[in-house]
């Protein structure tokens, strides 16, 4: 057996459809136009689902940039051969400025005395360091106040060895269709380009204006701009239809079609043994199952190292051959239990769909069994990012 059909076969693995993927990306690409740019989210492994392969494939596809949200991040996809440019969207430490400038990464400036320190090491090293202005309007994270935004693109201007590419911001509730949260995206969006107004009148080239994340790219076409930055969407996953805005605001999208998005990352396991259960007795730690008949259960390896959260225990179910089977009992650290009943039609070795896409029957007799990582993080009260992120290291990636 090849090394590859081990292992695709071995205990749990994270399938990673690349198809689904690219599909996403093209339907990202048809809504904003050809004229932006696209900055491929590639934070926390890229949402689980490995930086450097999808970086890869994005590249292929024509994705402009990367974004990171680490130092070492941004290393890892370089030391994988990724050119392009790799915007670091989080705050740097200046202990992680030659390792910065080492690797060509474009940090994102909120402060004087972080490009102080930037041009300080880029002088030392003889070279030029693109930066991009990060403003906070709203958010509330990192970012210059709107208001100095003119003072501190002055500033990096008068730095010999900086260069000023993009201006960006970061919208705080762009994914919600609450009137109240479009308001305050529109507020934010005002505030920026004012911020962006000032800079031009100071002179500046303010270069790449971008503002839309996922939930911009879907609702909000004015915060699309030169380029947008898509996270989830990217994986799968949207907060909010366009077909539930208020109709005031919903004209702006009369010309889009509704942006369809397919779940990228499976999270599959395999049997790794049947046992027999008698009436009355408990499974797993605490004891928070007991059985209620003479019953079969599969034990299956993974566990909340792995990503399947401990949350879920006793509430919710993998799939076995097109059917669902509840998990009970406490959700361990490398092993999980599921009831496969009296008579089981579940066989040892056999492959388990902890959360994929949701499925839909075709007898419409039955219910749509909710299986997605959407549907997983609601039963647990969290949300699909945490979820994707959360799908350990040691599982392995499988590109289909």
């Amino acid at each position: 057996m090849s090394n590859y059909l081990i292992l695709y076969s071995m205990r749990t693995k994270a399938i990673i459809h690349v198809d689904r993927f690219l599909g996403n990306l093209n339907a990202i690409r048809t809504r904003i136009g050809n004229e932006r740019q696209i900055c491929v989210s590639l934070k926390a492994n890229a949402y689980g689902h490995g930086a450097l392969e999808i970086a890869k494939r994005s590249q292929e596809a024509g994705a402009n940039c990367f974004g990171v949200a680490t130092v070492s991040e941004g290393i890892e996809i370089r030391k994988g051969g990724i050119k392009a440019p790799v915007l670091l969207l989080s705050q740097g430490h200046p202990a992680e400025i030659p390792r910065i400038i080492e690797a060509d990464l474009i940090p994102f400036v909120s402060d004087i005395d972080f490009a102080d320190e930037l041009n300080k090491e880029a002088s030392d090293k003889k070279t030029k360091l693109q930066v991009h202005i990060k403003i906070d309007t709203g958010m509330g994270r990192i970012g210059c106040l709107a208001e100095d935004a003119a003072a501190l693109a002055t500033h990096i201007s008068k730095c010999s060895n900086l260069t000023l590419k993009g201006t960006a911001t970061h919208l705080a509730s762009s994914d919600s269709i609450d009137r109240q949260d479009i308001d305050y995206t529109k507020l934010q969006l005002t505030r920026f380009k004012k911020a962006v107004a000032a800079i031009k009148a100071a002179g500046i080239d303010p270069g790449i204006l971008h503002a839309a994340n996922s939930g911009g790219i879907v609702l909000h076409p004015d915060s699309w701009l030169d380029m947008v930055r898509p996270g989830i969407l990217l994986y799968g996953f949207k907060a909010a239809q366009e077909y539930e805005l208020p109709i005031a605001h919903m004209k702006k999208l009369v010309k889009c079609k509704a942006l369809m998005v397919e779940p990228v990352m499976e999270l599959v396991s395999t049997v790794a043994l049947i046992k027999k259960i008698k009436k009355g007795e408990s499974v797993s730690y605490g004891r928070t199952w007991t059985a209620p008949m003479n019953t079969n259960i599969a034990i299956l390896p993974a566990g909340y190292a792995d990503g399947l959260p401990r949350l879920a225990s006793n509430r919710w179910q993998v799939i076995i051959k097109g059917d669902p089977y509840p998990l009970i009992g406490r959700i361990c650290m490398d092993q999980c239990c599921i009831d496969i009943g009296p008579e089981p039609k579940v066989e040892r070795w056999d492959e388990a769909v902890i959360f994929g896409s949701d499925i839909i029957p075709e007898d419409e007799n039955f219910p749509i069994i909710m299986q997605s990582a959407a549907a997983l993080a609601e039963s647990v009260r969290t949300i699909p990012y945490e979820i994707l992120c959360n799908v350990n290291r040691r599982v392995p990636r499988v590109y289909k």
